[in-house]
Order: structure tokens, then sequence, then C-alpha cells
């Protein structure tokens, strides 16, 4: 299922910093909540323009960053076989090298999104009609952690700016699988995080 090349790839690490707390609880929340897009983020301005927009998020109790939440996401079971699918239906192969480079913004491209901006915190990725946008922000909790963004966009074709009916019935899809995507995507990075901690 995963097209990695077998030629070999000097990558750049990608670093955890351990928070120091005197027992740090790994286990995280069952499912992620649904939330408003954050104003003034890249996502905000679909949200401006009159697409659809949402937003998830979940807390993990670590410090991640970008780069490697971006690529714990995009190395999930689960959206690898989404990467399949793309590969097997519209030719459009991807590995985990590849979101790798994405992660560390060694590429601007990704199976079949490109980014379209990103900073420190937040990356938002083009992929036609739809966006997805991924961000980090530090935790308040005494105990610190990170809150893990995902949300998505979708700009309506109509003239008229509404969507149709298959968009109405394909809505409750992707909000359950978007809330999986990044429930996987936080259990991929605590098992990263575990692992750089030795």
């Amino acid at each position: 299922m995963d097209q990695v090349s077998s030629s070999p790839r000097s990558k750049p690490p990608l670093h955890f910093r351990v928070l120091p707390a005197p027992s740090l609880k790994l286990t995280l929340p069952t499912m992620p909540t649904a939330t408003a897009v954050p104003a003034n983020s890249f996502l905000s301005s679909y949200a401006e323009r009159g697409a659809f927009t949402d937003c998830y998020t979940l807390t993990v109790p670590f410090a991640a960053s970008l780069p490697a939440f971006i690529e714990a996401f995009y190395t999930t079971r689960l959206f690898k076989l989404e990467r399949w699918l793309l590969w097997k239906l519209l030719s459009i192969p991807s590995s985990d090298a590849q979101a790798h480079d994405l992660a560390v913004g060694v590429a601007s491209t990704f199976s079949a999104w490109k980014v379209e901006n990103r900073s420190d915190s937040e990356i938002l990725l083009d992929a036609g009609q739809t966006r997805s946008w991924l961000s980090v922000a530090q935790a308040s909790s005494p105990v610190g952690g990170t809150i893990l963004h995902f949300g998505s966009a979708v700009v309506p074709m109509r003239p008229n700016g509404e969507f149709g009916a298959a968009f109405h019935v394909l809505l409750i899809f992707h909000q359950l699988y978007s809330k999986l995507l990044l429930s996987a995507a936080a259990r991929n990075l605590r098992t990263r995080h575990v692992q750089s901690r030795g």
C-alpha cells in the first residue's frame, strides 16, 4: 500500500520536547470535539468567503511541533487507506517519505494536496474544491500539552454559493471521518513521542 522509494534518504529529525512533570499520563480523549474555527487562522478566511468550514480539536499531554503533527497525521493506517484509494482510483501515489518531506517543509505537495499557506503553527493544503487545515497550539492546562486542530473547507461550485444534495448526504460521513482521522493522528503522535523518550 505504501509506495516508499527504495533509495536511501537522509531525513531531518523531528524533535519532541518532554514537559517537566513528575508523572506524565499519556491517556488521550476517546474522540475529538467540534469547535469554532479559530479567528485569524488560515481556515477562517474561507469561512468569511462563504465556504463550508469545520474544525475539530484534541489535546495531547506533551509538547509537539507542527511538523511532528503533520507527519503523524498523514502516516496513520487510516489515512494510508485514503492514500491507497487515491493511488488506485486516480493514479496519485504517495509515500511516508513524501509525508515527512511535507512535514519538515522540504516539499510543497503531497499526494493530491499542495501547500496554500504555512506558518510555524498551522498549514493549509489545497485539493481543488476542498482545503485541509492542521494547527498546533500550546494548551493552557497546568501540565501543559498541545492542542491539535484539524479542519476542512469546501468551496461551493454553484454560482449562488449553495451546496447540492450530495454534499449534505456526505456531510455526516465527513464529520465522523474527520474525528477518526484526528484521533488516529493523536495516537500516532503519542506513539512517536513515547519512542522518542526511549
